[in-house]
């Protein structure tokens, strides 16, 4: 064998080695999780009749006769979120955050399975028919604000932990995306949690959920291009 064959034999192998192909695949998912959940909810809002995205935050879409196709796409991204998790384990480990930011991250997904089953409340006039107003609140609904709360804790704890990371690495603007991104959730479902039905309230909470997605993906692709090196 010559030496540029043993070369190039040499930077293959790592491309083909079973445990990263294992971590990119897993690292996969945390791109179609987020894209998937928006592309699907973004449609459903667009097309429901009766819906408002100003008025209604994307889990209203769990009540109605279509409400099932909202329920299975909690479903699903929970699952795919839960195996980002995994491959983010992988990717991270040795070093800050190898521990609790997949933790963090799996229980997100974990809370997104939470809210598929258990289902908003109808409210604010969704689905069609539905009372103006809040409405009363069940005990799914409540379970369903629950699951939210500790989920959306959750992901602003792994941003916050992924920003610590990256502080140590050097690595500022990823940083300061961690960071913003981690504050823009917790504030977005204070605000919303609170009860605030204002177009202002609902279009943020709706903007911020966009922007953790964007995050995830970004992570993700951050770690694939990583472990591929």
């Amino acid at each position: 064998m010559t030496q540029q064959t043993h070369l190039a034999t040499a930077t293959a192998a790592p491309a083909c080695d079973p445990a990263t192909a294992t971590t990119r695949s897993l690292l996969g998912y945390g791109v179609l999780a987020g894209p998937f959940y928006v592309v699907v909810s973004l449609t459903e809002a667009l097309t429901r009749d009766g819906f408002d995205l100003s008025r209604h935050s994307w889990s209203l879409l769990s009540n109605g006769d279509l409400g099932w196709i909202h329920v299975a796409t909690f479903v699903l991204t929970g699952l795919m979120t839960i195996a980002f998790a995994a491959g983010l384990r992988r990717a991270l480990r040795p070093g800050r955050g190898a521990v609790w930011a997949p933790r963090l991250a799996g229980a997100y997904g974990a809370s997104l399975l939470a809210a598929g089953a258990f289902r908003a409340d109808p409210a604010m006039g969704f689905p069609a028919g539905t009372p103006e107003g809040p409405g009363q609140v069940s005990w799914h609904g409540l379970l369903h604000l629950a699951s939210g709360g500790v989920g959306f804790a959750c992901l602003v704890a792994a941003c916050l932990v992924m920003a610590a990371r990256f502080s140590r690495e050097g690595r500022r603007g990823w940083a300061a995306f961690s960071r913003v991104t981690g504050v823009a959730v917790l504030a977005a479902f204070a605000g919303i949690a609170s009860g605030a039905g204002s177009p202002a309230t609902v279009l943020s909470f709706t903007a911020a959920v966009v922007l953790a997605w964007a995050w995830v993906a970004a992570l993700a692709v951050h770690l694939y291009r990583r472990a591929g090196a």
